[in-house]
């Protein structure tokens, strides 16, 4: 078989609205994730800076605002955003629920 195939039903949250995809798809060096964030919900601030990692976060439904390096960036459903591995970043999410697809690689 050449592919691999996955639902987010079927992957157990972490932290309560997060699905990490990579290992359920076999992923070798993309890793791809959704995030399910509550009305008001605010993510850890973090950075990929030592395995290397860029993340593009697409704002699938939504409203949100990321922090990136301190400076606010304002989100809205379709947008997406790339954040570099040594950039510090935090989700803020909006009064409603959102939903993101989260990838990232070396």
């Amino acid at each position: 078989m050449s592919y691999t195939k996955s639902n987010i039903a079927d992957v157990e949250p972490v932290g309560g609205g997060l699905h990490f995809l990579r290992e359920p798809l076999g992923c070798e060096k993309l890793g791809v994730s959704v995030l399910e964030c509550d009305p008001g919900w605010t993510g850890k601030e973090h950075d990929h800076e030592e395995d290397g990692q860029e993340e593009v976060y697409v704002l699938v439904e939504g409203e949100a605002r990321m922090h990136v390096d301190g400076e606010a960036v304002e989100l809205d459903s379709g947008d997406a955003l790339r954040v570099p591995a040594g950039a510090t970043r935090q989700i803020h999410n909006g009064d409603a629920k959102s939903t993101f697809v989260i990838a990232g690689a070396p």
